[in-house]
C-alpha cells in the first residue's frame, strides 16, 4: 500500500482534516514570521550603549552577591529560569526592562534602577571594602625568625 506523502492525496469523509491541515499550514507560517521579525538588540546598540547594559548587568549581580543571595534562589523569586537571571547579570540588552525591575525588586525590594547606579547601597558598600586591597608592612626580624625564613 502507497501512502500518501501531501495533504491533497488525503481525502477526508467531512472535510475536518483539510481544515486541521490548513490551520496547521497558517500556524507554522505565523511562528516562521515571528522568529524572523525577532531582533538581537546586541546589534542594534553602539559600543557606548553595550557598556551601560553591561554596567547594569553588573550592578545587579554585585548587588546580589553583596546579598548574599544565590543565583538560583533569586531566580526562583522572581519567577524566571536561571539562563534568563544570568542574561541579565551579563548585561544582556535582549532582557525586557520589567525583568531588570522584577529582579532588582527581589535582590533589593524597595530600591529603584536609580539607587542601584548610584552604588550606595550599604551591603554593596562593604562588599567593596572587603575586597580593596590593604598595604602589607614588613616582617620584623623577630617575626621572620619565628616563620624560619
Amino acid at each position: 500500500m502507497k501512502h500518501p506523502t501531501r495533504s491533497a492525496d488525503l481525502a477526508p469523509p467531512d472535510g475536518l482534516f483539510a481544515l486541521k491541515m490548513a490551520i496547521i499550514i497558517s500556524l507554522k507560517s505565523i511562528k516562521a514570521k515571528i522568529v524572523f521579525m525577532k531582533k538581537v538588540e546586541s546589534k542594534l546598540l553602539n559600543d557606548k550603549q553595550l557598556a551601560q547594559t553591561r554596567e547594569l548587568g553588573e550592578s545587579l549581580h554585585r548587588l546580589r552577591i553583596a546579598r548574599r543571595i544565590k543565583q538560583s534562589e533569586a531566580a526562583v523569586r522572581a519567577g524566571m529560569s536561571r539562563p534568563t537571571v544570568r542574561k541579565i547579570e551579563q548585561g544582556d540588552p535582549g532582557r525586557t526592562l520589567g525583568q531588570l525591575i522584577r529582579y532588582l525588586g527581589v535582590i533589593a525590594p524597595g530600591m529603584t534602577l536609580q539607587q542601584l547606579l548610584q552604588g550606595k547601597d550599604p551591603s554593596v558598600i562593604f562588599l567593596e571594602e572587603s575586597e580593596r586591597r590593604r598595604r602589607v608592612r614588613d616582617l620584623t626580624e623577630a617575626e621572620k625568625a619565628a616563620l624560619d625564613f
